[in-house]
């Protein structure tokens, strides 16, 4: 076998079991899942994940990180873009509702890390960001199409409609008796309710 090959195959076995722990963590909510566990949903030795990986909290926090960045720069794209505010709220929703749907447990473990002191490590490019959003909310008012406030009472608004829903999902769906799927037409239904919440017109 090539050396090109080899390397070929590690890089694919090291993806599999990034996309195998992702799944296991933030799909299916077994944030204790053991490296065994995973190593067996992913199909291979135990010991190709300490290879890669060095520990199971190692890859925990690569996977996480992975996840963090992804959706940080995916925000980024949205808020730089030279598009309208209303669709930019708009996609701004599909992404997170998109998120929630595929991976409906990241959420709820992004806000207990933050619990613990974890944040953003560029903060200049999110300073960044809430200047550009702060100014359109601003300008926004001036048009008349939301309700005059300070434009970070409206991104509260705006973040607990919401990321609420997702990220108390498993308390909200016991306690109000949805399934699985049933709680995720609720979500669903959310982004029109949002808008219309959010915008006068």
């Amino acid at each position: 076998m090539s050396a090109k090959r080899t390397e070929e195959i590690a890089v694919d076995t090291e993806q599999l079991i990034k996309e195998t722990a992702k799944n296991i963590f933030f799909r299916e909510g077994r944030f204790n899942a053991t490296t065994q566990e995973i190593a067996d949903a992913a199909g291979v030795n135990r010991t190709l994940i300490n290879y890669y990986f060095r520990s199971r909290d190692n890859l925990f926090d690569i996977v996480f990180d992975e996840a963090h960045r992804t959706e940080h720069e995916r925000t980024e794209a949205i808020v730089f873009s030279n598009k309208p505010f209303r669709e930019k709220i708009s996609e701004s929703l599909d992404l997170q509702f998109e998120q929630s749907k595929e991976y409906p447990y990241l959420e709820i473990y992004m806000v207990t890390q933050m619990n613990q002191g974890c944040v953003y490590k560029d903060r200049e490019t999110m300073n960044r960001m809430l200047d550009k959003f702060y100014l359109e909310i601003a300008l926004e008012m001036d048009r008349g199409t939301i309700h005059k406030m300070r434009p970070e009472q409206f991104l509260l608004n705006y973040i607990s409609l919401s990321t609420f829903p997702v990220s108390m999902r498993p308390l909200l769906q016991e306690t109000m008796g949805f399934s699985d799927s049933s709680y995720q037409r609720l979500l669903e239904e959310r982004k029109e309710i949002i808008m219309n919440m959010l915008f006068l017109e």
